[in-house]
């Protein structure tokens, strides 16, 4: 690739799809403070609102020369339980126990959208300017039935305190998920397909 892709996030799961996409990545960090957002609205404006939070907070490398550009990737993902309807959202669980809930809860079905903001970024004059900023959203409608006799074989096996609902879908997951519907990679933490098209417009492959 031409240009330097920097990803604001230490998610294993968008790391592990950005590599199979064969995009090219560097990790840096961010200090936004994700608790300040109000949870209790629409599952697309509030992982929107999150990510675009990271982008405002993002500890981007000092540039090399004048007229530089890199693209920096941030992202959120958030989990509806229960069902259609339901309204309690889910983040990363707080403890074992909050896990385990998460995990039955999810019996009934869950809704997981991740959104993603894009940002290009041009060196001059010792700062960053940017020069476009995008963002893209796409869910997933899943129903992953963990039997209590499984719960903490699963949770021993995985790092579930890392992931969105208890749920690192890939994997040891799989032999539970009944059923799977919209974009499943973003269930996994990255929708790939709208990203690619968003770095494509952006014009991160020429």
């Amino acid at each position: 690739m031409k240009y330097k892709l920097y990803l604001a996030s230490d998610s294993a799961s968008r790391k592990n799809l950005l590599t199979e996409a064969q995009i090219p990545f560097e990790v840096i960090g961010h200090t936004a403070d994700e608790s300040i957002v109000d949870v209790n609205r629409p599952l697309a404006q509030v992982v929107a609102e999150i990510a675009q939070l990271k982008m405002n907070h993002i500890v981007v490398p000092a540039g090399t020369h004048d007229g530089q550009i890199v693209f920096v990737l941030t992202a959120d993902t958030l989990t509806l339980k229960g069902g259609p309807g339901a309204h309690e959202v889910f983040g990363k669980p707080k403890d074992r126990a909050h896990a385990q809930y998460m995990l039955r809860v999810t019996r009934q079905g869950s809704i997981t959208g991740t959104a993603f903001c894009v940002q290009k970024l041009v060196w001059k004059d010792d700062v960053w300017h940017t020069l476009d900023r995008q963002t893209g959203y796409a869910q997933g409608f899943n129903i992953i039935d963990i039997p209590d006799a499984f719960i903490d074989f699963y949770l021993d096996r995985i790092d579930y305190m890392n992931v969105s609902g208890a749920i690192k879908i890939r994997g040891l997951c799989e032999q539970f998920i009944k059923e799977i519907r919209g974009s499943y990679s973003a269930i996994m933490g990255m929708p790939m397909y709208e990203l690619r098209e968003t770095l494509y417009r952006m014009g991160f492959y020429e």
